[in-house]
């Protein structure tokens, strides 16, 4: 890894196993959000609950690039903490992902981006159309958040949190997307599906054309048909995006 950040590491043989396993796995997912292109510099988060410590979470370093975060390089935080990049996390993702993972002990993970095409459909008053396959994931199971500026005030917290209920995702209105899961694997690939549903209904509604929406109780049908697939078969491709990673960059676990 060629950087000029001086970094402060942790040794594998001084992390229990578990723990090591969470690294690795959140690790790449940052990996994969550069590799997809859903990075926006050093900004934007992704977050792991530390196996058997409930209250505490890993994260990016702030100033680290995507491409940068390594398991060793991780910052272990305290959710109930109130910290900055003093402490060498980004405000507004220890903010948003503390809040997430505190109120919701079902989820292990956040993943949270910019993308344009996020950004875009954060802006349609609509939302999200159950007009795809990707879409379909998310019928009944995505909540929206009113934009309220830079998420750095832990009282948004509680209006995050509402909003997010027990769905799966989040649409935050006019500024980005969040997917949680149980696992890395459930929230990386439900923002992937997430994505792809935002870019493939402003491709159809660009058309200009009628859209053939999808009736409610297929979408009911097939979105517990992923829920399924994603808790059986569907972690079969966390390990092929490992592998992926791996393809790309063979140093990227050290």
């Amino acid at each position: 890894m060629n950087t000029h950040v001086k970094l402060a590491t942790v040794a594998q043989t001084d992390i229990a196993p578990a723990e090591w396993q969470a690294r690795v796995d959140l690790a790449a997912t940052y990996r994969l959000i550069a590799h997809y292109g859903w990075g926006d510099v050093i900004y934007n988060h992704s977050s792991l609950r530390v196996p058997g410590e409930d209250r505490k979470f890993l994260i990016k370093r702030h100033e680290l690039l995507y491409e940068e975060v390594t398991p060793a390089n991780l910052v272990k935080v305290g959710m109930d903490d109130d910290l900055d990049e003093s402490a060498g996390v980004n405000r507004p993702g220890f903010t948003l992902h503390g809040g997430v993972l505190a109120a919701r002990p079902d989820v292990n993970c956040a993943v949270h981006v910019h993308t344009e095409t996020g950004m875009a459909i954060a802006g349609l008053k609509h939302g999200l159309r159950m007009v795809s396959q990707p879409a379909v994931r998310f019928y009944n199971r995505v909540g929206y958040h009113d934009y309220e500026g830079i998420t750095e005030d832990f009282g948004e917290r509680e209006r995050i949190n509402r909003a997010l209920s027990k769905n799966r995702a989040l649409i935050m209105r006019n500024h980005g997307l969040l997917t949680v899961g149980k696992t890395t694997r459930e929230a990386f690939v439900l923002m992937k599906s997430l994505i792809e549903a935002a870019d493939i209904q402003l491709r159809m509604e660009a058309t200009g054309g009628a859209l053939v929406e999808i009736p409610p109780q297929i979408c009911e049908k097939t979105a517990h048909q992923y829920e399924h697939h994603d808790s059986g078969r569907g972690s079969a491709d966390w390990p092929a995006y490992l592998r992926m990673l791996d393809a790309i960059d063979a140093d990227w676990r050290n």
